[in-house]
């Protein structure tokens, strides 16, 4: 398994910007998909994106495209969410996510961090 550590999270006002880091470490802990996933309060828990271990390959969720761009470095184990233009609605816990195989569906990812908050005032 993969352990994960968010970073990065905080209070910031409408229409600034924030970048999260999801430090990976454990066995093969490259060799990952990573995901950013969210959670609002009294709200369940959606995708926002994903990239692909080998090939960089990204997939953001239509609520932050345009917005929000996730990134990997390798060598580091580190993911990156750089969160553009936030807006109030983007309020929520925010969690890095490991698994085999990069998608959409929490159920794909068998690591999670502890989440990491951040609160985008209006």
């Amino acid at each position: 398994q993969v352990q994960l550590v968010e970073s990065g999270g905080g209070l910031v006002q409408a229409g600034g910007s924030l970048r999260l880091s999801c430090a990976a470490s454990g066995r093969t802990a490259s060799s990952y998909a990573m995901g950013w996933f969210r959670q609002a309060p009294g709200k369940e828990r959606e995708f926002v994106a994903t990239i692909t271990w080998s090939l960089g390959r990204t997939y953001v969720a239509d609520s932050v495209k345009g917005r929000f761009t996730i990134s990997r470095d390798n060598a580091k184990n580190t993911a990156y969410l750089q969160m553009n233009s936030l807006k109030p609605e983007d309020t929520a816990v925010y969690y890095c996510a490991a698994g085999p195989v990069a998608g959409s569906l929490s159920v794909g990812y068998d690591s999670w961090g502890q989440g990491t908050q951040v609160t985008v005032s209006s």
